[in-house]
C-alpha cells in the first residue's frame, strides 16, 4: 500500500515522509468519537519537485499553496481511505513538528528549523494522513544531526543581519531587511543562511521557489 500511496502521489511531487502508530500524548485526533487513528502517515516535499506541479495549477487568491495541496491532496486521502489533516489548518494547529521527529530522523537545526540527514534544509510537510488500521510500517532509522559534525556552522555567519541569535530568530530584523533595499539576495534567491548550509544541496529549492516563500513571509508581516 505504501509503494502505491508513493505512486499516487508522484503527480503532486509529494512524497511519503515516514509514519508511526499513535500514542497516548501524540496528540492525533481520533477518526470519529470513539474511533482513534492507529496509524499516522506524513506527506511532504523534498527539493522542488512539488513546486513544478504547484507552478503548473497555482490558485490565485490568498494562500494558493495550502488551497492546492487540499485539492490535490484530499481525493488520494480519500482514494486510500485515510482522513487527511493539514499543517495549516487552525489555530488550534496540529504539532507537525513532533510528529515528523516521530516518523524521520530530522533535528533541529542551528536556524531552528529541521533537517534532515540527506535533504538537508530543503524539504517540507505539508499533510498527515490518519488510518483506522494498523499499517505495517518500517522502523524509523536513527541519524544523528549532521550539525554535530559541521565544520563550522556556516549558517550561523552568514544573515547578514545576525537574525538568528542563541535566544531565538528574530523575524522582525529579518523581515526588514529582505524587504529593504540590501535584501534583494534573499527575497529573490533565498535565505542567504539557509543556503549556506552544505547539507542537501541536490535537493535546494529552485530559485522562484525561494521566492514565492520569502514573499509569503513578508506578506505576513506587513
Amino acid at each position: 500500500m505504501l509503494a502505491a500511496l508513493n505512486d499516487a502521489l508522484s503527480s503532486t511531487g509529494m512524497v511519503l515522509r515516514g509514519g508511526f502508530a499513535p500514542e497516548s500524548g501524540d496528540d492525533v485526533p481520533d477518526l470519529a468519537p470513539g474511533r482513534p487513528a492507529r496509524s499516522l502517515l506524513l506527506i511532504g516535499n523534498v527539493g522542488g519537485a512539488m513546486w513544478s506541479a504547484f507552478a503548473d495549477a497555482a490558485r490565485a487568491g490568498a494562500d494558493p499553496m495550502d488551497c492546492w495541496t487540499r485539492v490535490v491532496l484530499d481525493p488520494i486521502a480519500a482514494e486510500f481511505g485515510a482522513t487527511a489533516i493539514y499543517p495549516f489548518s487552525g489555530p488550534p494547529y496540529y504539532p507537525f513538528q513532533r510528529w515528523a521527529a516521530r516518523a524521520e530522523p530530522v533535528h533541529v537545526s542551528p536556524l531552528r528549523i529541521f533537517i534532515h540527514p540527506t535533504f538537508g534544509l530543503w524539504h517540507a510537510y505539508r499533510a498527515a494522513l490518519l488510518f483506522g488500521d494498523a499499517l505495517d510500517l518500517p522502523q524509523v532509522a536513527q541519524m544523528d544531526s549532521p550539525c554535530l559534525t559541521c565544520n563550522g556552522q556556516p549558517c550561523l555567519t552568514s544573515c547578514p543581519v545576525d537574525a538568528f541569535q542563541a535566544r531565538g530568530f528574530d523575524d522582525i530584523r529579518c523581515a526588514r531587511h529582505v524587504d529593504g533595499p540590501d535584501g534583494v539576495e534573499c527575497r529573490d534567491h533565498g535565505c542567504l543562511a539557509r543556503r549556506a548550509c552544505p547539507v542537501g544541496r541536490d535537493y535546494s529549492y529552485p530559485p522562484a521557489q525561494m521566492a514565492f516563500h520569502m514573499k509569503a513571509f513578508l506578506s505576513r508581516r506587513r
